[in-house]
């Protein structure tokens, strides 16, 4: 092996170091440089070829649709969003609302500050987009809004007959060679969920990026995909630091290019200069710097070396992401306890038996078993066909954490430490938020039931 093959490897070595040292949950990743994969890692239990959701990446795939139908002549960037819904329009609709254009809405620069439907509520999530209540002048300032991206999926729909994920089987993914099973998750009234329901491959997702690197490989129209990546508006309130660097349209600038970006550690990080890709898929949506410690990791340990180094080409199994446990902690392995009509988690009553805990809650009885030191696949606490893992650690006397990540179509998940104290014991624990994750926030102490 050359000292230059060798340079590029030891970063990346260094990269997945920092990863597990800052306890960022990662699933899987794909470097490539100069159309050459270097690197992919997927950590346990995932695979490549596995469907993972991609939540907000889904919107940068609709807007890869939009610019289709764009160079077709199908609709335009200064388009109105309300001609093509005058059938959902209110009967007095707002100024705000009817100034609202295709840019406009590209750019997450609409009338609302906050998304318009509710979810888990609305059974069609297009239509509260303009029943709403705008609040400000269109095209003014930037606001997230998941709810507009719904509503370009909708159009994609209108102007086709097809919903997002079928046109995009023809015109993007079957052309480029993506074979893996995908699908999109729908709302109540079937549509796709535009901005957040894509769910594709690891591997499928490097090849839409590579596409995009390349200008669209004559798929996506060339002069959009170099329109989008753009900075089409300031996000200097946004609180992350990466996510300042300002919006394009359905996508995210950094500091060194644009991404592709999904909540819980979903990215597709194009830099143009070096010609690199990082593709990941995680679950970090329980730390509040997970995104940008990803972020971090990438600029700092591997991006000054893509374009300096070469490494042969490497496929890495790793290790699932396990919580530390003291083998000489003192631990509690047996116990019943029960705790007061009204607490935070809505817990009634806790087993604790060898590795494995037995409670109570407005789901029923759950049982969690674990490993300490060990990460498990499981299934998650109280809903049998959810696929889960489970890591778990006896961290000082009597201090049990357990974590339990949701890997199915909805990657989230709750950390919860366990404190036993002579007849007592008190359980705190936070969430990422889901319907899965009810009752996985706040704390609440019991008491053990004596014989």
């Amino acid at each position: 092996m050359s000292s230059k093959q060798q340079g590029l490897e030891k970063r990346v070595e260094r990269f997945v170091a920092r990863i597990r040292r800052e306890d960022v949950n990662l699933h899987g990743f794909i470097l490539t440089v100069g159309g050459q994969e270097q690197v992919k890692a997927y950590y346990a239990p995932f695979q490549e070829g596995q469907p993972h959701r991609m939540y907000s990446v889904s919107k940068t795939m609709v807007a890869c649709a939009l610019g289709m139908l764009m160079e077709e002549g199908k609709l335009s960037l200064e388009d109105h969003i309300v001609d093509y819904f005058q059938d959902l329009l209110p009967e007095n609709p707002s100024p705000f609302l009817l100034h609202l254009t295709i840019r406009d809405m590209l750019r997450m620069a609409t009338c609302y500050r906050v998304t318009a439907y509710r979810e888990y509520e609305d059974e069609d999530w297009t239509k509260p987009f303009f029943v709403g209540q705008p609040d400000h002048e269109p095209g003014t300032v930037f606001n997230y809004d998941t709810g507009n991206s719904q509503v370009l999926s909708s159009l994609v729909k209108r102007l086709t007959g097809k919903e997002v994920i079928d046109f995009l089987e023809e015109r993007l993914f079957t052309p480029l060679g993506c074979e893996d099973e995908r699908y999109w998750l729908r709302d109540p009234s079937g549509q796709c969920t535009g901005g957040t329901g894509l769910c594709m491959s690891l591997r499928d997702l490097n090849k839409v990026a590579l596409c995009l690197s390349r200008g669209g490989d004559g798929l996506i129209p060339g002069w959009f995909v170099a329109e989008m990546q753009k900075k089409q508006i300031d996000t200097l309130l946004q609180g992350n630091e990466e996510e300042k660097y300002g919006y394009g349209w359905q996508c995210w600038r950094t500091r060194a290019g644009w991404v592709l970006y999904g909540m819980g550690g979903q990215l597709a990080v194009l830099c143009p200069e070096k010609d690199a890709v990082l593709c990941t898929i995680a679950d970090v949506r329980l730390d509040p710097n997970g995104m940008q410690r990803i972020y971090d990791a990438f600029f700092e340990e591997l991006y000054p070396w893509l374009d300096r180094e070469d490494m042969a080409p490497a496929e890495l199994q790793l290790p699932a992401l396990t919580l530390f446990n003291d083998a000489d902690a003192k631990r509690v392995t047996e116990g019943e306890y029960s705790f007061p009509a009204e607490n935070d988690l809505r817990w009634k009553s806790l087993r604790v038996a060898e590795n494995r805990l037995v409670f109570e809650n407005d789901r029923g009885a759950c049982e969690l078993p674990f490993q300490p030191g060990e990460t498990l696949s499981i299934t998650y606490p109280g809903w049998e066909q959810e696929p889960a893992t489970v890591s778990a650690g006896w961290f000082a006397d009597g201090q049990l954490r357990i974590r339990v990540h949701a890997i199915g179509n909805c990657p989230c998940g709750f950390d919860m430490v366990v404190s036993f104290m002579d007849d007592h014991v008190t359980v705190q624990a936070r969430r990422s938020y889901d319907p899965l994750t009810h009752g996985y926030e706040g704390v609440t102490s019991g008491n053990r039931i004596k014989d």
